[in-house]
């Protein structure tokens, strides 16, 4: 099974591995109480894995999400991000990094009302920094296009979230963690706010732009039914992995044309 959970020490061999995380743990205090979220996971990500990691509210699994994601630090453990060290990393350096490799999709899809959806892909193309300095380039518009494409928005990225249906906003999100090109894809119970039609079209998407773009997807779900279409399942309860199964992921992603939920 490729990227196996370690129990162990973690092999020398780590450039295979886009993520590597070794006995990572966050405790939070509450005055004189400690609560640990996650009690020393340890696992490994190949480049181009699709990997769920699902448990019911309470498990550990967005402690988890925001520790991999560089957004707080562990309290104890190692974690190495596409081949640096989160750990050995500043705030600001942390920042950087996350904008250049790391795309992340919320279940609150988090697009600011007054702009459009091309507006919103635009202006995390220029936070992410990568349009400045003496290396910048400018937004690549021939990737935009094949994005549009592929998530079926093309026609929709003049009109403001108020105008998009759920599914719509939320391949608005993808298209915009897209668009810098990361190495890794993020996703937070992408599906929370959607009804079954749009869940299952926002699922497939994830799963093609996973396939054609060879980004390493991992997605936080409380959903075993959404978890299945990934590669490899990963079932966290009180902050541990206790199960490891292998998901489908074989399910053929939907080509060009409507998809369910859209507007007609």
């Amino acid at each position: 099974m490729n990227g196996p959970i370690y129990n162990g020490n973690v092999p020398s061999e780590q450039s295979k591995h886009i993520i590597l995380a070794e006995n990572l743990t966050k405790v939070y205090a509450a005055g004189r109480i400690e609560v640990a979220a996650v009690r020393r996971v340890s696992l490994a990500v190949e480049p181009g894995e699709f990997v769920a990691i699902v448990g019911p509210s309470g498990s550990g699994k967005s402690t988890l999400f925001y520790m991999l994601g560089g957004l707080t630090r562990a309290t104890e453990g190692r974690l190495v991000i596409d081949g640096v060290d989160f750990a050995a990393l500043n705030d600001a350096e942390r920042t950087r990094l996350r904008k250049h490799r790391i795309g992340f999709v919320f279940q609150r899809f988090n697009l600011l009302p007054t702009l459009s959806a091309m507006g919103n892909i635009e202006i995390a193309y220029e936070i992410s920094g990568r349009a400045s300095g003496p290396n910048g380039a400018p937004m690549d518009p021939a990737y935009l296009d094949h994005l549009s494409e592929m998530l079926s928005i093309k026609g929709r990225l003049h009109h403001r979230p108020s105008e998009l249906s759920g599914g719509e906003q939320q391949r608005v999100a993808i298209a915009r963690a897209l668009i810098t090109q990361p190495a890794i894809v993020l996703a937070d119970e992408p599906t929370g706010n959607l009804d079954t039609k749009n869940s299952d079209a926002v699922l497939q998407m994830l799963l093609r732009s996973n396939r054609e773009l060879k980004q390493t997807t991992l997605m936080i779900t409380h959903n075993p039914e959404a978890a299945a279409i990934a590669g490899r399942i990963l079932h966290m309860r009180d902050g541990e992995i206790v199960k490891e199964e292998t998901g489908n992921g074989a399910k053929p992603a939907p080509v060009n044309g409507a998809l369910p939920g859209d507007r007609d």
